[in-house]
């Protein structure tokens, strides 16, 4: 069976020597490098299906490594590994195009569910269905995650482009938020929820160029995706 490419950056020796053989055991291909420059490099000399990346990194913090390969429309998921738990730093990781972020000290069986999870609804799909949505004034492919408007288009981030597409295809557009944590991050923990509440603002900018459609919040259910008639 195949199993995942891991780019993994880490700058503590001990931990990285440890997780890179627990990686190995489980039959990953792993490439570790020590800091952001290096993981620069490793992405244009290598091919990846996944990142797992520490944020304090010397040269280059995981920060500025992500918000570059973004900015080169690299979306390969991230999963960040940190004991930088506090709200902003979480809410700054997602901001920028994290698709997870885990604590230190972290569970490695965790880790590998994490990373299985994410990869399972994150690869493009392609099928004889149809892959092409018609949402207000976009046009969205869920084969390549990209959302373009008549103007311009752009390459949601994996796990942004599955949440659109749970909402296009879900009954009445309705985002169930129990289902979607569970599905998704493998728990309903307020952690992960306030993950997802960070995706559901990010894909509201994404869709703000339409006036006519909106994103609502239900209490105690999840969301609604609105495509008000013009």
């Amino acid at each position: 069976m195949y199993k995942a490419r891991i780019l993994y950056l880490e700058d503590d020796l001990d931990l990285g020597e440890t997780t890179l053989d627990m990686f190995l055991r489980e039959g990953y291909f792993v490439k570790w490098v020590k800091g952001g420059l290096d993981g620069l490099k490793a992405i244009e000399d290598d091919v990846f299906d996944i990142v797992v990346a520490d944020i304090m990194m010397p040269q280059l913090d995981g920060y500025s490594f992500l918000q570059t390969i973004r900015e080169k429309g690299q979306q390969i998921p991230l999963i960040y590994l940190s004991a930088r738990v506090l709200t902003e730093d979480i809410i700054k990781g997602f901001s920028i195009g994290a698709d997870d972020y885990i604590r230190k000290p972290f569970s490695f069986d965790e880790l590998v569910v994490r990373i299985e999870r994410l990869l399972k609804n994150n690869i493009p799909h392609q099928s004889s269905e149809k892959e092409t949505f018609s949402i207000g004034l976009y046009t969205f492919r869920r084969d390549t995650f990209e959302l373009s408007w008549e103007v311009g288009k752009v390459i949601l981030s994996p796990r942004l482009g599955e949440i659109l597409f749970r909402f296009i295809t879900s009954h009445d557009n309705i985002l169930l938020r129990k289902k979607t944590l569970l599905d998704l991050w493998g728990d309903d923990s307020f952690f992960n929820g306030r993950s997802l509440d960070v995706f559901i603002s990010k894909l509201r900018k994404q869709l703000s160029g339409d006036p006519n459609i909106k994103i609502i919040t239900i209490r105690g259910v999840g969301y609604k995706l609105v495509v008000s008639q013009q």
